[in-house]
């Protein structure tokens, strides 16, 4: 999925559509850290993000809901709120063992929808939930491979802007799913995880989950099947969509 040099997040930032939808990216999330209201109400406002993030998550999987509840889509709802609480406790340690913490969030969020020996650990057999109907499911070992291609690329430097790697690291979690249920719900954590671990939004104060809303589910999803064609293409289109739901989110912030 990555191209073959020995910077191949480099090689892909330097598209030029995928170098302006980055740098645009972070030119609204930068503008949206020097707000003062903002700094001025900074556990808030982070607060909120989390909320909102989760909720809009869970909507993008099908779990479009006010409350939690005993419902299947209020446990999905509960599982996302979940998850993205735990995210700032995860971006020190995402930084040095990327796998790690992506187990820890999936044992945070799957509890209740795989057995407790599944929790935190990669599928065993070629089954995942898969709410977004993406298709093909890679086999366990091809997936297992992949993520850890992963893991050795976002603890390597590269010249890549962070905007670049997010997502990367998004769209391999979504299009691997590599644990048996949450893929989705993990992919779009990691979106938050690598922009804070490399200081675009330390205090994860900006919304992607809600510019990836905004964008459309079907949108959304056309741009994952095409990032999943491993074509130079459809790789590069993926990330100017991504960047583009990147910068809605920070946005999105009142």
């Amino acid at each position: 999925m990555f191209p073959t040099n020995s910077d191949p997040l480099a090689a892909l930032a330097a598209i030029p559509t995928v170098t302006e939808s980055a740098a645009a990216a972070r030119e609204e999330i930068d503008r949206l850290l020097w707000r003062r209201d903002v700094r001025n109400e900074a556990a808030e406002v982070a607060s909120a993000s989390r909320q909102r993030g989760a909720r809009d998550s869970a909507a993008i999987d099908g779990a479009d809901v006010v409350d939690v509840d005993d419902s299947p889509m209020g446990r999905v709802l509960d599982a996302a709120l979940r998850i993205t609480a735990a995210v700032p406790t995860q971006v020190d340690v995402f930084g040095t063992a990327p796998l790690q913490a992506l187990a820890h969030l999936h044992a945070v969020g799957a509890t209740g929808f795989v057995a407790e020996e599944e929790l935190g650990r990669p599928r065993s057999e070629a089954v995942a939930d898969d709410p977004l109907n993406l298709g093909a499911l890679p086999p366990p070992r091809a997936a297992a491979d992949r993520l850890a291609l992963l893991a050795q690329t976002l603890t390597t430097p590269t010249a890549a802007p962070a905007l670049v790697v997010a997502a990367i690291a998004h769209a391999e979690v979504a299009v691997l799913r590599p644990f048996s249920w949450g893929s989705g719900l993990l992919s779009r954590a990691v979106t938050r995880l690598v922009l804070a671990e490399r200081g675009v939004d330390p205090s994860l104060f900006s919304i992607p989950e809600n510019g990836m809303l905004e964008l459309g589910r079907s949108s959304y999803v056309k741009a994952l099947r095409g990032y999943a064609t491993g074509s130079r293409e459809g790789v590069a289109e993926w990330c100017v969509w991504h960047a583009s739901a990147v910068a809605a989110g920070a946005r999105a912030v009142p």
